[in-house]
């Protein structure tokens, strides 16, 4: 590549991580193997790793476009792509194509890993393909709805008296009339995915937000109103841009949309007065346009203009909006207690988070484990910012909402993981429930409704 060329081209990072099936317990000494495809489509020189003691390989530096091709619409491919494969002895091998590569940031591509039975999945390889961003491609628009539903419908269904951010969402690949597969995904995984799915990650924060809190409040709309549920189907919310939002199995995300995603995925917003979070529908604003919703490139072009992600909500949606945060989250040992935890608090919660760091730790060595005391002190504090550090976070050492979260949702994880080795004398998972493989592609954090386990 020359010099001239090489002035117009940026740089992207790329970080594979691989867990043990369908859990946050990270999988050791995987082999990864990294292919860059050139711009003209072509394989290029394969990168190979093994994965660490956190399932992590070393960020790698690829070749992209320039940063100016994403933040225009109507340009050129803004980011570079990458075949990966993933294999370990006696797993079933994974070969993820297209997984995507901005400039100037970091690239997370998980995957998880199946053991393999000798009888029926031995030969076989589980197979991701990424496709294009919503900016990119060549979607369906959306169906216009109310923006306010009905709470009630002819056969009496109701919905919970306040909205809840549910562990799960279940997602159906196609539209609402088809019999997609189905997959059963970690709420914070589902909106990190389409928030990676639909706009660009070099995009300003406060673009990215704004962006985001309309995602969250639309996803939140269909769980709360039981939209789908209603109607007799078996899903929450399908990957259909006409009825719903763009979601891509098994693709990569980008860490600074996962940091902004675990900061404020209890957000949302509503109309004063109202309890239903409100049914933001958006579209990108060149290909299609959308006068009465939220447009993404308009949304970017505010945020460029200085707008706070509130602000660019209402432009779109009216004065008339409420930033909201949900109460209760589900999956975890206890909510948020509603105040930080730091550095010289002393109490019951800083025990329960001393306990789960230690558990924590058994899976994540880097973690130091610390005396279960209800004292924060600086043995804590250092340990607090260890974990933020592995999972993307804030580094500040206070334990804030999104490490709170962050923080019971890999506890949660990891010690069911452990009961499951518990139960087993020779600390064989398998040995006890015969695993039963999936039927469909299984991909990270991403569980199919059918049961996983014989419990004969």
């Amino acid at each position: 590549m020359n010099k001239i060329w090489e002035d117009f081209m940026g740089k992207g990072l790329l970080r594979v991580e691989t867990y043990q099936h369908n859990s946050l317990v990270p999988f050791q000494d995987a082999k990864v193997t990294i292919t860059p495809i050139s711009s003209e489509g072509k394989p290029m020189h394969k990168i190979e790793f093994n994965t660490n003691d956190i399932g992590r390989t070393d960020q790698v530096e690829l070749t992209t476009p320039s940063k100016d091709e994403s933040l225009h619409p109507g340009g050129k491919m803004p980011y570079s792509t990458a075949n990966i494969t993933i294999s370990a002895s006696g797993y079933v091998p994974v070969q993820i194509m297209g997984t995507q590569i901005l400039p100037g940031e970091l690239s997370i591509q998980s995957a998880d890993m199946f053991p393999a039975d000798d009888n029926t999945r031995q030969k076989e390889m589980i197979t991701i393909e990424i496709l294009p961003v919503v900016l990119n491609g060549d979607y369906p628009s959306k169906i216009p709805e109310e923006p306010m539903k009905h709470l009630q419908n002819e056969s009496g269904f109701k919905v919970l008296p306040e909205p809840v951010i549910p562990q799960y969402i279940e997602v159906q690949i196609g539209g609402p009339t088809t019999s997609g597969p189905i997959h059963k995904v970690l709420y914070q995984d589902y909106i990190k995915n389409v928030i990676c799915s639909e706009i660009y990650a070099t995009w300003s924060e406060n673009a990215i937000r704004a962006n985001a809190l309309a995602i969250l409040s639309f996803t939140m709309n269909r769980i709360y109103t039981e939209w789908y549920r209603s109607k007799g189907k078996p899903f929450q919310i399908t990957n259909s841009t006409a009825y719903d939002q763009y979601f891509v199995p098994g693709r990569n995300i980008y860490e600074n949309v996962s940091r902004i995603v675990d900061e404020m995925f209890t957000q949302y917003v509503k109309r004063p007065g109202s309890i239903q979070p409100l049914f933001t529908q958006y579209c990108d604003g060149h290909n299609v346009k959308c006068p009465k919703w939220l447009s993404q490139w308009g949304c970017k072009d505010l945020s460029d203009k200085g707008m706070a992600p509130m602000d660019i909500l209402k432009h779109y949606y009216g004065d008339n909006l409420v930033l909201e945060t949900a109460k209760k989250v589900l999956g975890i040992p206890e909510s948020y207690p509603g105040s930080p935890i730091k550095k010289g608090s002393n109490n019951a919660r800083v025990r329960t988070i001393q306990q789960q760091l230690n558990a924590v730790s058994n899976d994540y060595p880097l973690i130091k484990k610390i005396a279960v005391d209800g004292e924060f002190g600086p043995s804590m504090e250092d340990s607090v910012k260890t974990f933020q550090k592995i999972f993307g976070l804030t580094q500040d050492g206070i334990i804030g909402p999104s490490t709170w979260y962050k923080i019971s949702t890999i506890y949660t994880a990891v010690t069911k993981i452990a009961e499951l080795r518990n139960e087993s004398s020779n600390h064989d998972v398998f040995k006890e429930k015969k695993f039963i493989p999936p039927s469909i592609p299984v991909f990270r954090n991403q569980v199919p409704t059918a049961n996983y386990y014989d419990e004969d």
